[in-house]
């Protein structure tokens, strides 16, 4: 996540979530600590997985104090160890010990959905298939989560509603039909934009396919459907597969022959990473 990200859509989002944490003033901190001074503490991984989002971590606590220092031993998408040293935070005790929870939620949760999504793509490895993310994100989330998905190894789908045209069943019913749905979007959306329908059934592919829909999405299909779809599309769309895709079923899909596989567990379902703040002291 680069600076300009960072100060553009991340800032406001941590401020947001400091402010949640701290309404008026710390007060377990401020009773402990009438004199402030300078301390260290070191960030411990305690369970295997990807690390992701140690810029996120760093900037909770520059946000509140611009004089602390992280100083980094491990790297956004590197594999980490239980019992590893990640970091070394330095600087105001009283700051290191307000930030800690909201530093540690950002980090765990991103570093969740990287690591089970690192899961999910080695469960893809020999197949020319891309694991996509999708908008089922926790609100105001959206941008940590689906960065965590690239570290992982997965793709991001459109950000939002304004990113691109999908065209799902409530659209298609709106609009009166598959090739109705596809005509208007095909008027309205610049031509610099593909445009994508949710298909169901047989019927809804040999529709979507006629009206030249650019990627066509086979939702819940059982594999039989999916591979008689993919054999109608015959390469004249891209197609992704979406719906309950699990870790027991999803080899059987990757055998289909779709280009892109979707899933909302990637941020929906994935548990965090346990890590933590240890051994804090003064220095």
């Amino acid at each position: 996540m680069n600076q300009i990200t960072m100060k553009l859509q991340a800032d406001p989002l941590l401020l947001s979530a400091l402010r949640e944490d701290i309404t008026s003033e710390d007060v377990s901190t401020n009773a402990i600590m009438p004199q402030d001074c300078r301390g260290e503490v070191e960030l411990l991984c305690k369970q295997d997985g990807i690390i992701a989002g140690l810029d996120v971590f760093a900037r909770v606590f520059t946000l509140l104090d611009e004089t602390i220092v992280v100083t980094y031993e491990a790297a956004d998408g590197e594999e980490v160890r239980q019992g590893q040293r990640l970091a070394i935070v330095r600087g105001s005790i009283r700051t290191l010990l307000s930030g800690e929870r909201v530093a540690l939620n950002y980090l765990q949760r991103m570093s969740g959905i990287a690591t089970y999504t690192h899961h999910v793509v080695q469960l893809l490895q020999g197949t020319k298939i891309r694991l996509l993310d999708t908008r089922k994100t926790t609100p105001n989330m959206r941008i940590f989560e689906k960065y965590a998905v690239t570290v992982g190894g997965g793709c991001n789908h459109r950000y939002n509603l304004s990113d691109g045209v999908l065209l799902k069943d409530n659209h298609i019913g709106a609009a009166g039909g598959v090739a109705e749905a596809i005509r208007m979007a095909r008027a309205y959306a610049p031509f610099v934009r593909k445009i994508e329908v949710e298909t169901e059934n047989l019927d809804m592919v040999r529709e979507a396919v006629a009206a030249g829909a650019d990627i066509i999405m086979l939702d819940n299909m059982p594999p039989a459907m999916m591979k008689e779809a993919v054999r109608l599309i015959a390469g004249r769309a891209e197609t992704e597969c979406s719906g309950n895709i699990t870790e027991e079923n999803i080899r059987t899909v990757a055998t289909i022959g779709v280009d892109y596989i979707s899933s909302g567990a990637l941020t929906h379902s994935a548990p965090i990473m346990d890590l933590s703040l240890k051994h804090l002291h003064r220095i």
